[in-house]
């Protein structure tokens, strides 16, 4: 045998116990990670779903008790981040401006001095109105009717601040916002949700609409979905914007999106699970470069946790229907840690 031969030989031998090992050492993270799974279910959700997407493709499902990925169930808080999607393809549009004055669409905020509240504002619960207590929130589902309806009582409601002093997590703002779209297209939000957003990411189980027809649609906390549905926006969101092979957002919409909005100092109401984390545009900040999200979460009431890392190129997913607590967010960050592991990030 020549050298040269030996040398090759080698040189293959190498890279062959080079994968072996990269291939047992993700088969023990994944066991890892199932293991975690398994274990704190009573914290994930006794019905749930966990996946994980690498590229366009899942590289991990487990599914707990009665619920599997095509599960239909309320996501609440988790479609803050599908609404600020359709406010973004309305900016690409030139339809509207992220700096816009809502009262320039919603005169009834001009009635009510509330000219200073942009449509950036609405996206960043920024607007300085006054939150609704639980008890007002549950009553005022009841009440109003139309998004139409519940707008304007926002616009008649005590503002607490001017628009933009400080940061109050609600409900309020990217209603607002939805509200501008209905008035900016003459089509109820619901229908812009399925037509521009939903059918092109092959979302066929996700909808705004109320089941009770009597109520007003709610576009920050009234969407359900599924897991497979939901891991298609957030695959299109990994992959700036494209869904296999379709432009749904511009990768400057992206930016937009993980663009950090919030200040330390301004974080005057924040649920007790994201305190510590930066708000973006429809989304909390895990992780961060300067102004830049580089991990981004939108956990809903009833325990469900989509989250994009782009910086570790990877979408994980929970779909389930257990009430969100502070600990849970713990047990999502110490999932975070293990997938890191899987998959090094390529950020500097």
């Amino acid at each position: 045998m020549s050298c040269i031969t030996r040398v090759n030989c080698l040189k293959c031998s190498v890279l062959v116990c080079f994968l072996l090992f990269f291939q047992v050492s993700r088969s023990q993270s994944w066991a890892a990670l199932d293991q975690l799974v398994t274990e704190r279910q009573g914290k994930l959700g006794k019905n749930a779903v966990v996946l994980v997407l690498k590229g366009d493709s899942i590289v991990y499902k487990k599914e707990l008790g009665d619920f599997n990925s095509k599960t239909v169930a309320p996501i609440a808080s988790c479609g803050k981040w599908l609404t600020a999607a359709l406010v973004m393809q309305f900016v690409e549009e030139g339809k509207i401006s992220l700096d816009d004055k809502v009262a320039k669409y919603l005169p009834v905020f001009e009635k009510y001095n509330k000219n200073y509240i942009t449509i950036r504002h609405c996206l960043s619960h920024y607007t300085g109105i006054k939150n609704e207590t639980v008890v007002g929130k549950v009553i005022g589902a009841r009440r109003y009717k139309t998004l139409e309806e519940e707008v304007d009582a926002f616009a008649a409601r005590e503002i607490r601040v001017n628009a933009g002093e400080d940061f109050s997590y609600g409900g309020i703002g990217l209603n607002i916002a939805a509200r501008v779209l209905e008035v900016v297209s003459k089509k109820k939000f619901e229908q812009l949700a399925k037509q521009k957003l939903f059918t092109p990411l092959g979302m066929r189980k996700t909808s705004f609409a109320e089941s009770d027809m009597m109520r007003a649609t709610n576009p920050s906390e009234g969407a359900v979905s599924n897991a497979d549905d939901y891991m298609h926006f957030l695959q299109m969101l990994l992959n700036k914007g494209i869904y296999q092979g379709k432009r749904i957002l511009s990768e400057a919409s992206i930016k937009q999106l993980r663009t950090i909005h919030s200040k330390p100092q301004d974080m005057k109401f924040v649920p007790k699970g994201a305190e510590g984390f930066d708000y973006a545009l429809g989304a909390w900040v895990v992780e961060k470069n300067g102004t830049l999200g580089t991990a981004l979460a939108c956990p809903g009431l009833f325990g469900s946790w989509p989250m994009v890392d782009w910086c570790h190129g990877y979408a994980y997913l929970v779909i389930t229907k257990s009430l969100l607590g502070e600990e849970k967010a713990e047990l999502h960050l110490d999932i975070k840690k293990i997938i890191d592991g899987i998959y090094p990030s390529t950020c500097k």
